[in-house]
């Protein structure tokens, strides 16, 4: 059975993949040269794979080696959320900063942000409440939250916003999928007979489809499977059995994998604005102010 890695020895392996070298990856760590080759090695038979071809120049990737690079960033990633995660919920200071945030900007994004923002403060107790596009700004109409963060195409006139990023939403297929191997783009009336697996209403990602296809002059019909979440989608479509649109920013680790492949799509403009939302009485001020500038520097 092969024996599960830890987390420091993929980073080791990322590192080399971005420095080029077992050396480079090493003095960025503050490991002994020997001690990370040796890490490495093991980190080989754990996987019963061959990661890396050592030359007198450097290192680079085997095939196997780039897909695992591929997963160990998402890995790393995901454990950068746990620990975020486990400093909110260990918080206990009365300085407090409630923001809501749709799912792919929740997911995709607002770690970075939210580590960015707790170095400046860090005694500021930050709660990020997530939920589709529609709840979110069900919240800051509300006044539950002063701040949320969303990916519709459009909010409505009772709220303020800005523009923190740009996104684009893509149209994925499981490798068996028979449209995996067209070299034609999808026209948009294909599309739509596609038979999608859907995210449900509310959603900013199903919004943005349907105006983008409204636009192009087609109407999104009924879809036999709609899902609440991204993984559930993303699921759905590697299984092979329909299509799926999603953020790009939600699929780029089973793209690198080849869980999924990109199906283009002609005439069809996916583009969209990821927004910073509130209540124009409430306009951000102090920490929910600084949040924003940091969501829109990236």
């Amino acid at each position: 059975m092969t024996s599960r890695p830890d987390l420091a020895s993929l980073d080791l392996l990322v590192r080399v993949a971005e420095g080029g070298s077992v050396g480079a990856a090493a003095r960025a760590l503050g490991l002994a040269q020997p001690n990370a080759s040796r890490a490495l090695s093991r980190l080989e038979r754990q996987l019963d794979l061959t990661l890396l071809v050592r030359t007198p120049g450097g290192s680079r990737l085997t095939t196997e080696g780039e897909v695992v690079v591929a997963w160990a960033r998402e890995a790393l990633a995901g454990m950068e959320r746990v620990v975020l995660g486990a400093r909110s919920l260990a918080a206990q200071r009365a300085a407090h900063l409630t923001v809501a945030s749709s799912l792919t900007v929740a997911e995709y994004l607002a770690p970075r942000w939210l580590a960015r923002f707790r170095r400046t403060h860090p005694e500021l107790r930050v709660s990020l409440e997530v939920g589709n596009s529609g709840h979110v700004l069900d919240l800051v109409q509300e006044g539950r939250v002063p701040l949320g963060f969303v990916e519709s195409p459009a909010v409505p006139r009772s709220v303020a916003s800005t523009t923190v990023a740009r996104d684009a939403l893509v149209v994925v297929v499981g490798p068996d999928h028979p449209w995996a191997r067209r070299r034609t783009a999808v026209t948009p009336a294909e599309l739509v007979a596609g038979d999608l697996v859907l995210r449900e209403a509310g959603s900013g990602t199903r919004e943005t489809l349907v105006r983008a296809l409204d636009r192009a002059g087609y109407e999104l019909g009924p879809s036999h499977l709609e899902l609440a979440s991204t993984a559930a989608v993303k699921a759905a479509a590697g299984e092979g059995g329909a299509p799926a649109v999603l953020s790009e920013l939600a699929v780029a680790p089973e793209l690198a994998t080849g869980q999924l492949v990109v199906v283009p799509v002609a005439d069809l403009d996916l583009s969209r604005a990821l927004r910073a939302v509130w209540l124009p009485s409430r306009r951000p001020e102090g920490p929910a102010a600084e949040l924003v500038r940091v969501a829109r520097a990236g």
